[in-house]
């Protein structure tokens, strides 16, 4: 008898992760690595987000807070779906974790039964299918070939009577595309249709559009369908706030008493410090978003000038987030300097980073093959050479 579980098999690791740690040896080991991989913001977490975490120690807040965070944190989530949203949830209905992957994970874990199935729409961010295995689900991949988004044909033609869960991420990750209102009703209108089904609404990257975009939730598009919708949310990227490792979910209060459970007996209460500082960032003047947001406008369109300069590369139109998601279908069957064939995106990924020591993640992460993402979340003279590495990468391919 293995001391490790079975269900270990089913899983895989973080590319993203294992890409990160890959590209940090290179760099102990003195090579130039320009990583483009792990997408984090590269601000520093706002002044007053950090004094109000320093207060709070001060304060002397160490203390264990409620299993599903400080009336205090859940009270600025709600006045934050209310002001941001124009949604109104009760504090029975929301829950704080340790990340807002904690939240998905609880919410498989407490609503996933053996043979459920969880519809996962591709390009997909590399945690949700494994998430939906510990949970004890099946995920339904669903290819997105038109925009890179779920249609309704495409959802209705992967619904069974097991489906309970579909995914949506918007913006997206590693796509960068956002869903018009009118697309969220479309698909609205599919789940409407099925009274079994429930929507999983990844809204991390909410402040971090561009060109003047407006995006709504799907709740906030069909608020007949709200106690179906779970919306998950976090500090993380649009403050700056990763290594505070805060998120939140909002949804039918029975779901989320059972995610409350689940997480008061494992990691209970998320760290006392980091609400009051997360308190803050919702609270707190709002400029910050913005003002970020330009910045990484900025760096798109400066990543997209420079990688289109490449004929084998075709760049995806980031609405959102902070990443590119390239078609590099083009380099496939051309052969390296060393007359290796590039036979896929992780083939091309790996000359990347051994030819232009540049790290990027294959697109095969996400359930989409011939692709690759890159994160602009850097400094644009970083992302500059990194590009001009890329470019000249791709014209020594034959």
């Amino acid at each position: 008898m293995s001391i490790l579980s079975t269900k270990l098999s089913r899983l895989k690791p973080s590319v993203t992760l294992l890409l990160n740690q890959k590209a940090k040896s290179l760099i102990k080991e003195g090579i130039d690595i320009i990583p483009f991989g792990v997408g984090e913001p590269d601000f520093d977490t706002p002044d007053n987000v950090k004094i109000a975490g320093i207060g709070a120690i001060v304060d002397g807040q160490t203390k264990y807070t409620n299993a599903d965070g400080s009336i205090e944190m859940k009270k600025a989530i709600q006045l934050k779906f209310k002001r941001e949203n124009n949604l109104d949830y009760n504090l029975n209905e929301i829950i704080v974790s340790t990340g807002a992957k904690q939240v998905i994970y609880n919410l498989f874990v407490a609503t996933l039964d053996a043979g459920d199935e969880v519809i996962v729409p591709a390009p997909y961010w590399v945690s949700y299918p494994d998430m939906v295995l510990l949970g004890g689900g099946e995920p339904v991949f669903v290819n997105c070939d038109k925009n890179l988004k779920l249609t309704p044909q495409l959802l209705e033609d992967k619904i069974t009577s097991k489906t309970k869960w579909v995914i949506l991420n918007s913006p997206g990750n590693p796509s960068g595309v956002c869903y018009s209102d009118q697309e969220l009703r479309a698909l609205a209108d599919v789940v409407a249709k099925y009274p079994h089904i429930h929507v999983m609404s990844d809204e991390i990257y909410e402040h971090i559009v561009f060109d003047g975009l407006k995006v709504k939730s799907i709740a906030q598009v069909a608020p007949e369908l709200k106690q179906r919708i779970f919306i998950v949310n976090g500090v993380s990227k649009s403050y700056a706030m990763t290594g505070w490792r805060i998120g939140y979910g909002a949804g039918d209060e029975k779901i989320i008493k059972a995610m409350v459970m689940i997480q008061s007996q494992s990691t209970s209460s998320p760290c006392s410090i980091s609400q009051a500082a997360s308190i803050e960032a919702l609270e707190g003047p709002q400029d910050v978003l913005k003002k970020n947001a330009a910045v990484f406008q900025a760096r798109r369109d400066e990543a997209m000038r420079l990688l289109n300069a490449s004929p084998l590369l075709e760049v995806t139109k980031a609405q959102g987030s902070f990443y590119l998601f390239v078609d590099m279908q083009k380099a496939i069957g051309k052969k390296t300097p060393s007359g290796k064939e590039i036979k896929n995106s992780d083939d091309f990924s790996l000359f990347l980073i051994e030819e232009a020591n540049v790290a990027v993640v294959p697109g095969s992460a996400f359930g989409y093959e011939g692709f690759f993402r890159l994160s602009f979340a850097t400094s644009m003279e970083e992302l500059r050479e990194g590009c001009n590495r890329i470019v000249t990468s791709c014209n020594k391919l034959s």
